[in-house]
């Protein structure tokens, strides 16, 4: 039988990139179990507890609220999904608000992208003159292809972001 390799608090950090002090931090609130130590009172992990923490690392660059995450440490690696239907749910639900996130962002990069190329980056938006030419101008006309922009986006905008950027 092999002996089943260990490593350093260190070594687990630059393996799963996560900071040694947000590791003890994850210990401290039971999102990891706590590690094992050796003799001297250093801790040593294994295998799959930095398997553990790529999972962790993961959800958490999806935007996901640590105590959210609980659930799905209790879950095999090679559990079958349709054995937790609760889980997959929620998995589906936070992809929606990711997508959704993404949407909201390409609308702030063709907002940018706009701007880069009218050259301009501010703009009166309604200085009460009612001269809001920019806004009912023949360049303010929704190209084919561009993306559609809401009466609100249209106070920000001047002509409407172009697709595809």
């Amino acid at each position: 039988m092999e002996a089943q390799q260990v490593f350093t608090i260190k070594q687990t950090a630059e393996l799963t990139g996560i900071s040694e002090d947000t590791i003890r931090y994850y210990e401290k609130i039971s999102l990891l179990p706590r590690a094992e130590r050796k003799e001297n009172g250093h801790r040593i992990y294994r295998q799959e507890d930095i398997e553990t923490i790529q999972l962790l690392s993961c959800l958490k660059k999806t935007g996901m609220p640590l105590d959210e995450m609980r659930p799905f440490l209790g879950v095999a690696i090679d559990a079958d999904p349709g054995e937790f239907p609760e889980l997959v749910e929620r998995l589906r639900n936070h992809r929606e608000n990711i997508v959704s996130q993404i949407a909201s962002l390409q609308q702030v990069v063709d907002f940018i992208d706009m701007k880069l190329e009218e050259g301009r980056y501010r703009r009166n938006c309604s200085d009460g003159s009612g001269n809001d030419a920019a806004l009912t101008s023949p360049s303010a006309v929704e190209e084919p292809g561009a993306k559609p922009v809401s009466a609100v986006q249209m106070t920000y905008f001047s002509v409407p972001a172009k697709a595809g950027k």
